[in-house]
């Protein structure tokens, strides 16, 4: 039998260390192993306070555009403070508690809100998000737009014909159908797939035929053949959405508002009783009240608003209108406005909201370009009568980079007067909406003659048809009813006053027609007005996410 042989002192002290140095090295082992799970706890929960904060962000960017869609107006989150924006960020800090759906809070996000400035419907809205009980943030940043009626070239609540001469810059829309023998450079939406239009507008002579949305004729082959043309921009099946024209008229409300509230002898009406409904006989540099408080209503009564270079203008009264005199200072009989207490008649300051609303009609010009942005609303909110205002002269820019912008918005329509155009080429520059009417060359006269203007008989009023007569119209028009920058109003051997005759112009497969009005005109879209547009110009659907980012705020 074997026995084991007993250890010797000296191999008792090689053992001990061994053992020691065994659980030193599992106790650095697991140490580290505690550390490296550890380190993965804090990281899972670094990571998830980051995707809350993320998330809250996010929460934050979707909170402003809710806003905004509800006052678009509105930069400082329904605040007062501050007062000047941060030259970078803009207004804020804005800060609002974030609650889940079961009532619990999440977090914090912070909102800078920065708006582009100009009349522009943009915003850059920066929101900071941050979980409860973390350091962690997440930034994201988002320009946030509405689209205006200035969204469009040409936008109509009725039909619209383009015919073969014509083209159209621009998006193009129609909430009845288009027509489009002319050549397009942008979508040409409608909201119906398919539309019955009248003789009038491209249709049969007995207005009984059905045609898409957007159509153009087989027989037209020149300049564009409509049977090879590119129609992939053509937007009818399915339609397009309606453009509301309807909610122009609380648009003419709130810039009546806006140039109330614009000056301190008129700012204590937005805050009353239907501030819409009040005619005060104030005169600001935002507000013109009524021609008379007296008297019956007149189309040939109101204002004459002349659009300097340097970012003011003149006024004076309208007190009658005939369109064989020119120029306009014969065609217009006017007089000078008195002093008002508050405001000249001469070198007015463009106020600072960039809205100047006249409770009559307007006629408006520049001279000779204008260097600023305005909008000139024109409206009589209080009482059934529908105002118009009337182009007298050239309107023009001084610039067409976006630093620039003249809106019209009339109740009724917006016309191109007869002896406005003085040299060529004739130019017009702005945006133009009709709530109700028309925008057009003339005005729908007596008997019912499209082109006899204001005259007391339905003699026509004159024409351009040479080429170097042309008419140069940049920037947007949006109308109820019609626009045209010409009319036909005969064939040969029925002349119409100071219709002009063409014997080459073909239309209908017939030549030779009396023309009054533009022959020959370019219709150009200023771009620089779909999210910029004249300031409180009325918009046409709520605001857009337009771009989106996160902001790495460390690298």
């Amino acid at each position: 039998m074997i026995r084991p042989r007993p250890l010797r002192l000296d191999e008792k002290g090689f053992l001990m260390p061994a053992i020691l140095s065994f659980i030193i090295a599992m106790g650095i082992l697991s140490g580290a192993v505690l550390e490296v799970i550890l380190t993965n706890f804090n990281t899972v929960g670094n990571n998830l306070d980051s995707q809350k904060a993320f998330n809250i962000a996010e929460a934050g960017v979707n909170y402003y555009l809710w806003h905004l869609s509800h006052n678009g107006a509105d930069f400082k989150d329904g605040q007062s403070t501050p007062a000047t924006p941060d030259p970078t960020l803009g207004y804020g800090p804005y800060v609002h508690t974030y609650i889940n759906a079961d009532g619990a809070t999440e977090g914090t996000y912070t909102l800078w809100i920065n708006p582009q400035g100009n009349g522009s419907t943009v915003a850059t809205v920066r929101s900071i998000g941050q979980a409860k009980g973390s350091n962690i943030t997440r930034t994201v940043s988002a320009q946030l737009g509405a689209p205006s009626f200035a969204s469009y070239g040409v936008v109509s609540d009725s039909a619209l014909w383009f015919g073969n001469n014509e083209s159209s810059d621009g998006p193009v829309h129609s909430n009845q159908g288009i027509r489009m023998d002319g050549s397009s450079d942008a979508e040409v939406s409608s909201a119906n797939v398919s539309y019955t239009p009248t003789n009038a507008i491209g249709g049969c002579a007995n207005s009984n035929c059905s045609h898409d949305g957007v159509w153009c004729d087989p027989s037209v082959t020149a300049p564009v053949n409509c049977n090879s043309r590119n129609k992939l921009d053509w937007k009818f099946n399915p339609p397009a959405a309606t453009v509301d024209f309807n909610a122009v008229s609380s648009s003419l409300c709130t810039m009546k508002k806006v140039a109330f509230g614009d000056d301190s002898h008129t700012s204590a009406l937005v805050g009353g009783p239907n501030p819409c409904s009040q005619t005060p006989t104030t005169r600001t540099a935002a507000y013109i009240p009524q021609y008379s408080s007296s008297g019956s209503f007149s189309v040939s009564k109101g204002y004459l608003i002349k659009l300097n270079s340097n970012g003011t203008y003149d006024l004076s009264l309208v007190n009658s209108e005939d369109d064989r005199l020119t120029p306009y200072t014969s065609a217009l009989g006017t007089s000078t406005i008195s002093t008002s207490p508050y405001v000249g008649k001469t070198g007015i300051p463009i106020p600072p909201s960039g809205v100047i609303f006249a409770e009559d009609n307007v006629w408006v010009l520049s001279a000779p370009n204008f260097h600023g942005r305005v909008t000139i609303a024109s409206g009589r909110l209080a009482n059934s009568n529908s105002t118009n205002i009337v182009i007298a002269g050239p309107l023009k820019y001084s610039t067409k980079n976006g630093s620039d912008a003249i809106g019209l918005v009339a109740e009724d329509s917006v016309y191109i007067a007869p002896y406005a155009p003085t040299t060529f080429p004739y130019e017009i520059d702005g945006a133009l909406l009709a709530e109700n009417g028309n925008v057009q060359f003339g005005e729908n006269g007596t008997n019912n003659n499209p082109a006899s203007y204001r005259r007391n008989s339905s003699s026509c009023g004159p024409g351009w048809i040479n080429s170097n007569q042309n008419f140069i119209f940049y920037g947007s028009a949006a109308m109820r009813q019609t626009w045209t920058w010409s009319w036909l109003v005969g064939r040969q051997g029925q002349s119409c006053g100071n219709a002009v005759y063409d014997p080459t112009y073909s239309n209908a497969g017939a030549t030779g027609w009396y023309i009054t009005g533009f022959e020959y005109s370019t219709t150009q879209y200023d771009y620089n007005l779909q999210y910029a547009p004249p300031p409180s110009y009325p918009v046409t659907s709520g605001y857009n996410v337009l771009s989106w980012r996160e902001v790495l705020t460390k690298p």
